[in-house]
């Protein structure tokens, strides 16, 4: 039959008394902490924003001029693998409410350092793409939409467009979220329509220049892998890319309304959306036109608009790209926002950070981010906003993204291990838990190999290491404070006992139903 769950009162237990703190360990009463703003609706769209990147509307093109058709196979699978990583990640937010993020449960279950290093590399990943999408925003989206600007303008726009994102977030978290909220829907509504489209283009068999649409496109072009094993894996290191971002709903625990409910129901709903938004448009796109016609360089969607004979098409994709770009930049701020926030209240980073504003929002933390942004102004003002650089920075940032996830499942094992009858109670327990960590794992493997494909991808990989060395300094630097060297003796001790109650827990009688 089974066991019968069995929930101890230890400060272990799911169960057990709230203390009433935003993350693990003993906190003052009058402690900073976040507010519970996002609603359902909030966290369905900020999970749909980080699922659905920039990556679709734009690296679409080359990912379908490397591989053809069976990139969607590619996306299939670093989905299928990034769902798992989402349910470990989800079963441990929800298995004590104290956990403000997954840089808080890193901590927990794996150590002070585990979370030192999580934080930082997490905040890395987003201050690296936040500056990429400002840059973008300003050099490229804003100068298509108003190409009369003169050159000086444009380090001016972006320092605008870091303005408008630091006003966004500084109100109040539900601010962010409404933004998220409406940034999301143009992306949904964008692809939507593509889709709606491209079926009638297909369904009436409409003549393009490539010849009449048709789903045959999917394999009468050279079949379905037209360009071997080697197009096939290529693809995966510039689609990788465009899932970073899926795990923003894991940073929005401490500020979720009824996150029992709200979290499980936004995971779930990630592989629909994949399917949806990045396969389902990629068929069509396809099946619109032959794989051979679209250009590595330029939008697919705005070529399937344009053979519809929409003249707006190009200014209308460029509007979606933009808000998408915008999207991207304004999750960045929050999440390295939280994240320092995070970090400050268990002394990983100056106690500076870990104020927050009389409405709950960590302002020090948001200036922070927003400094940082002002990278991307000193980049354009040298006129390196457009260099071949970038696809280094975006190599870099999809690695430590895997770090990251890498850190998720590390945890998910020890969590599985130490806390077996936390893992009996849960209501939200990971699918095959047992076993696919350690795929995805391997999967991660397989990535890392593939990056040495090419040589910016493979810059990208060598140069990765550097920011772990300079993480590295910084926690040796920062263990020998005495609050450090007790976190570590806390947790060796607290580990101990876990796995004490873990041993009883197994060996215990149990009832049978």
């Amino acid at each position: 039959m089974g066991k019968v769950p069995r929930v101890t009162h230890s400060p272990s237990s799911t169960t057990s008394t709230s203390t009433g703190s935003d993350a693990p360990g003993p906190r003052a009463p009058d402690a900073p902490h976040l507010e519970r703003s996002l609603g359902n609706r909030h966290i369905q769209l900020i999970a749909i924003g980080g699922a659905i990147g920039t990556g679709l509307f734009m690296g679409s093109g080359k990912t379908i001029s490397v591989a053809g058709p069976s990139v969607l196979l590619v996306y299939v699978v670093i989905g299928f693998m990034l769902y798992f990583v989402m349910r470990a990640m989800g079963e441990i937010l929800l298995s004590r409410r104290e956990y403000r993020n997954f840089a808080d449960f890193t901590g927990d279950l794996l150590g002070p350092w585990a979370a030192f290093f999580t934080g930082w590399t997490y905040w890395f990943c987003w201050v690296v793409t936040a500056v990429a999408d400002v840059i973008v925003i300003a050099s490229v989206y804003l100068r298509d939409l108003v190409p009369m600007l003169p050159g000086w303008a444009t380090p001016v726009l972006a320092i605008v467009v870091i303005a408008l994102l630091i006003g966004l977030n500084l109100p109040t978290v539900r601010a962010f979220g409404e933004a998220e909220f409406w940034f999301a829907m143009v992306k949904i509504v964008a692809i939507l329509a593509l889709i709606v489209l491209g079926l009638v283009l297909v369904l009436t068999g409409f003549e393009t220049s490539a010849g009449p649409s048709s789903f045959t496109h999917l394999w009468a072009d050279g079949g379905f892998f037209p360009r071997g094993f080697t197009g096939f894996v290529a693809a995966f290191q510039i689609a990788t890319f465009a899932f970073v971002g899926i795990e923003l709903v894991g940073t929005t625990a401490a500020e979720t309304r009824d996150p029992e409910k709200n979290l499980p129901r936004a995971v779930r709903s990630i592989p629909v959306r994949i399917l949806l938004f990045y396969v389902g448009a990629l068929v069509i796109l396809m099946s619109v036109m032959p794989w051979t016609v679209y250009s590595a360089d330029d939008s697919p969607f705005i070529q399937v608009f344009a053979t519809a004979g929409l003249p707006a098409a190009a200014a209308i994709v460029n509007l979606v790209v933009l808000t998408s770009a915008m999207s991207s930049a304004n999750s960045g701020i929050y999440s390295t926002s939280r994240m320092v926030f995070g970090l400050a209240t268990q002394n990983d980073a100056p106690r500076l950070f870990a104020r927050v504003s009389r409405r709950h929002v960590p302002q020090n933390a948001l200036f922070l981010t927003g400094v940082m942004l002002l990278a991307s102004v000193v980049l354009l003002v040298f006129g390196l906003g457009e260099s071949t650089a970038f696809s280094v920075v975006t190599t870099v940032s999809s690695l430590c993204f895997m770090f990251v996830w890498t850190m998720i499942l590390l945890s998910y094992l020890a969590y599985r291990r130490r806390r077996p009858q936390d893992h009996a109670a849960s209501r939200f327990r990971m699918p095959l838990g047992g076993v696919m960590p350690f795929v995805v794992m391997a999967f991660f493997a397989f990535l890392l190999w593939a990056f040495t494909g090419a040589s910016d991808t493979l810059a990208g990989l060598l140069a990765t290491p550097v920011w772990f060395l300079l993480v590295a300094i910084g926690y040796v630097l920062i263990r020998r404070d005495g609050a450090h060297a007790a976190q570590r003796e806390e947790f060796r001790a607290r580990a101990a006992r876990e796995k004490d109650e873990a041993a009883r827990w197994r060996t215990e009688p149990v009832e049978r139903v």
